[in-house]
């Protein structure tokens, strides 16, 4: 079996050489866009990795893009009540995968899992309404909270701190056992406050 940093590290740069492009997504109730870093860390080996990020919010539906710093697509991560497609640039135009979450979709081309399912509500600083969750708070606010296996932090926030979420913290430990995902740490810094 391939080690999950070699398989990681030569997709992303197959997605990163791609020439194809993937179409801009439908209007949105609500919009989020700015950068991302993630950090890896399995076997006292890590590896890190950032970019541009844009979260596309309707209804029920939700469309999670992911690029370069450069602006090149990576992944484009679609979630509706009816399951999950990952879509992605490759050397041979576009490939596409779906299944019923996005998880398992993301853990399968890229090697690790992205919380796509929860983060919708995530960014605006609160856990999904229909998951149970472990909330930290302070005057009537999540500052922290654990849901879904994932442990996520409210570290700034906009207009001196009394606003939307600005920067967020979203991490899941590593699990010891051979062909379980990494630790992840997935840090989140907003542009601006959701638009509508």
């Amino acid at each position: 079996m391939i080690p999950w940093t070699t398989r990681a590290a030569a997709q992303l740069v197959l997605l990163i050489s791609a020439c194809a492009t993937l179409p801009p997504p439908a209007p949105a109730d609500r919009t989020h866009s700015g950068r991302f870093s993630l950090q890896l860390s399995e076997n006292g080996k890590q590896e890190n990795s950032s970019g541009r990020f844009s979260l596309a919010v309707r209804g029920a539906d939700l469309t999670l893009d992911l690029a370069t710093p450069m602006g090149t697509t990576l992944a484009r991560v679609e979630l509706n009540p009816s399951g999950a497609r990952l879509t992605a640039p490759s050397t041979d135009g576009i490939r596409e995968i779906r299944g019923a979450d996005p998880e398992s979709l993301t853990r399968e081309l890229l090697g690790w899992p992205l919380p796509v399912a929860g983060i919708a509500d995530w960014i605006l600083g609160r856990p999904a309404p229909d998951r149970p969750a472990d909330v930290q708070g302070e005057a009537g606010r999540a500052v922290s909270f654990e849901q879904d296996g994932w442990s996520i932090a409210v570290l700034e926030r906009f207009d001196h701190g009394t606003g939307a979420p600005r920067r967020l913290s979203i991490a899941r430990a590593g699990r010891e056992q051979p062909g379980i995902s990494p630790a992840i740490t997935l840090r989140l810094v907003l542009d601006a406050p959701a638009t509508d």
